[in-house]
């Protein structure tokens, strides 16, 4: 198979950014991988270990020679890495990136690169796990899961296509949103979960009976919080970027507890069985949607 992408360069060679390398090596769809972030250590394992095939800590060294460029980073460096990109980019080359916020990195490009913007399209990967670095990648993370595109009015159709294609590749199921719904629609599914079960364990934490709160937490406290171990610096970016479509989120489900509180305090067995026979019946069919996808 000849592969379809010659040079990917992976800036950031994490979880998401290693498990892309990872999948395009194991389909032979990339010929060479070039890995470039900050830390020594996480750039010589992905060496190692294969994910790629040299690194370096320079973006505009990493993309000289690419066909596409894959931006893995926290949103809050985004800005800076579309300026170096713009010097150095072949023609032909393409950027997308894996940024939880699309409208943030899209108004990076926009200020930092405006050239760039024909050739940047937007792209979101909704997988991932609690752990981060190289050595938790792994190449059949995209299998079957969902990445979101929010191609720009500046993209050539062909040039989507080939990002598609790319993630295809890996085992997704690629679909297209506009920015802004996106940016909605992850606020409550993705990024509102999060600040949920970071702001759960910060609560518990602070409590002087932390130790034993801790010792004895059953496995619903364990999976609700699972994702409390993901990256801060990344969620804060995400927080930031994203505080837009957050922030109400967060207001209506701090309205939501006040009337669960309410209610207990009241003892309204009525009103808590109707918000929980709801919530049950709405994740039931939440659950039976993705099982029959």
């Amino acid at each position: 198979m000849t592969a379809a992408i010659g040079t990917l360069a992976v800036i950031g060679v994490g979880l998401i950014g290693g498990s892309l390398a990872r999948a395009l090596r194991a389909a032979g769809a990339v010929g060479e991988i070039v890995g470039c972030g900050r830390g020594e250590q996480n750039l010589a394992l992905a060496k190692e270990l294969g994910v790629v095939d040299h690194y370096t800590h320079s973006i505009a060294e990493a993309a000289a020679s690419a066909d596409m460029v894959f931006l893995s980073i926290p949103l809050g460096a985004m800005r800076d890495a579309f300026a170096a990109l713009a010097p150095v980019l072949q023609p032909h080359a393409l950027v997308t990136d894996g940024g939880s916020a699309k409208g943030s990195v899209v108004a990076d490009c926009r200020s930092a690169a405006p050239a760039l913007l024909p050739r940047f399209v937007p792209g979101h990967p909704i997988a991932g796990t609690e752990n981060n670095g190289v050595a938790a990648s792994f190449a059949t993370l995209y299998q079957n899961r969902r990445v979101i595109l929010t191609p720009l009015s500046e993209n050539a159709t062909e040039d989507v296509a080939k990002v598609t294609e790319m993630w295809v590749a890996c085992g997704a199921d690629v679909t297209e949103m506009a920015v802004e719904h996106h940016d909605e629609v992850l606020a409550a599914t993705s990024h509102l979960p999060h600040m949920l079960a970071f702001g759960l364990v910060d609560m518990l934490a602070g409590m002087k009976e932390n130790d034993e709160i801790f010792r004895y937490a059953a496995g619903g406290f364990r999976d609700f919080t699972r994702i409390a171990s993901s990256n801060p610096e990344m969620w804060r970016d995400v927080c930031i970027a994203n505080r837009h479509a957050l922030v109400p989120m967060l207001r209506a489900f701090s309205a939501e507890l006040g009337e669960l509180a309410e209610m207990i305090e009241i003892a309204d067995g009525e009103g808590l069985l109707e918000i929980f026979a709801n919530a049950k019946s709405a994740r039931d069919r939440y659950i039976d949607g993705v099982q029959a996808d």
